[in-house]
């Protein structure tokens, strides 16, 4: 079986980690010809084109395919895809992010490969939007469901949202949690040294918060609390792991609080530093108004931790009310504080959000559980097409 997936740039983020996972595990447990085409990394957000550096052919870079809209580049990039199939000949197109998501269908629709996929790792479209970005994305996204084989969710909230919008048919639609490496996780631990480095003492509460330090991911309303929480419990520390084009604008606000003391940047780091950063950390806060299935918040379980999160998207299907920590509405500050200063005062409960997350996590969200999956589908797609190319090699 011959497998292209394509993903818009390999920055340091959930999607992108997700995608590396499904194409290092396809050809590693099953022996599938996996393959991934992206666009170039540039700015602040990382890159992880070097996960793939031990396997030779296995990353193309496609220059044209940039996140930013324009229509000459997008034209080229969606030629330079178009070429990139008809080389390989796929079996399978998997697309991954918005950009390479519509591009990387048209294209594999125009170089008539069988089956095309397209995983929603987040919504495209949404109150979070303009109206006529709204609009445009929507249509964007109906234009490539309509040459889209199958769809892959990261969380059941996201083929709602799609589904109602008028995109593809229920039978469609399959939900593949993005599974990781739960072992760093699950040994993950309270480390004193890595907690001194940060300026955090034995007694402090640390609330970690693991995302992008930028407009959507929740920073600001953390920031409005921040003085209450601090007035009501002095030991109260936070830890934002994460870059971003934000960075100057937040540092200046905290000066203006004069609440430096309370926060620490960890900045930039690597997927398998986290783990880490995530041991010294008592609770989680996931304040995101537009993610499909936040990976912070299995990663945070998967350590023990309790979690604190926006009602968005699907975010409450691993932050369960009252079992694995509380969900709260996206702009309630008071709530969200209230819950916050909960977790503080009740250890025990602390420990029995940690305790049920952590078995949900390692229920769903193995990686290997997410390869098989994954695997499955393509077997079952391939098979419903018999003048597919897949069935002339061996899966």
């Amino acid at each position: 079986m011959r497998v292209l997936h394509v993903i818009t740039r390999l920055i340091i983020g959930g999607a992108q980690e997700n995608t590396i996972a499904s194409v290092r595990g396809l050809r590693q447990r099953h022996g599938v010809e996996a393959r991934l085409l992206c666009g170039p990394d540039t700015g602040a957000e990382g890159s992880l084109q070097f996960e793939l550096a031990d396997q030779p052919g296995v990353l193309e870079v496609i220059p044209a395919l940039t996140r930013p809209i324009c229509p000459w580049k997008d034209t080229l990039a969606l030629v330079q895809l178009f070429r990139a199939f008809k080389r390989w000949t796929p079996d399978i197109v998997h697309t991954h992010s918005g950009k390479a998501g519509f591009l990387g269908r048209l294209a594999a629709a125009w170089a008539k490969v069988p089956v095309i996929i397209h995983t929603i790792h987040g919504p495209s479209f949404g109150p979070f939007q303009g109206v006529w970005a709204n609009l445009a994305l929507r249509t964007a996204e109906r234009i490539a469901g309509g040459v889209t084989t199958h769809f892959v969710c990261v969380a059941d909230a996201m083929a709602k949202q799609y589904l109602a919008a008028g995109i593809g048919t229920p039978g469609q639609y399959t939900t593949i949690r993005s599974g990781f490496d739960l072992r760093p996780y699950l040994e993950a631990s309270n480390d004193p040294a890595l907690r001194q480095k940060f300026g955090f003492g034995p007694g402090d509460f640390v609330v970690g918060k693991i995302a992008r330090l930028f407009k959507l991911k929740g920073h600001e309303d953390l920031f409005a609390i921040a003085p209450e929480l601090v007035a009501k419990c002095p030991q109260i520390k936070f830890l934002l792991v994460g870059d971003g084009p934000w960075r100057a604008r937040f540092e200046r606000r905290l000066a203006r609080l004069g609440l430096q003391q309370h926060f620490a940047f960890a900045g930039l780091v690597r997927p398998d530093q986290v783990p880490q950063l995530v041991g010294i950390m008592d609770a989680v806060v996931h304040l995101s108004r537009r993610e499909g299935l936040p990976r912070a918040l299995p990663q945070a379980l998967a350590a023990g931790k309790p979690v604190v999160a926006y009602d968005c998207d699907g975010a409450g299907e691993v932050c369960i009310p009252g079992e694995t920590g509380f969900l709260v509405r996206p702009g309630d500050l008071c709530e969200l504080a209230r819950r916050i200063l909960q977790l503080v005062a009740e250890p025990a409960l602390r420990a029995k959000f940690g305790q049920r997350g952590r078995a949900l996590v390692q229920d769903q969200f193995g990686v290997e559980t997410m390869i098989d999956r994954l695997y499955e589908l393509y077997q079952r797609l391939v098979r419903t097409l018999p003048a597919s190319p897949a069935q002339a090699r061996p899966a």
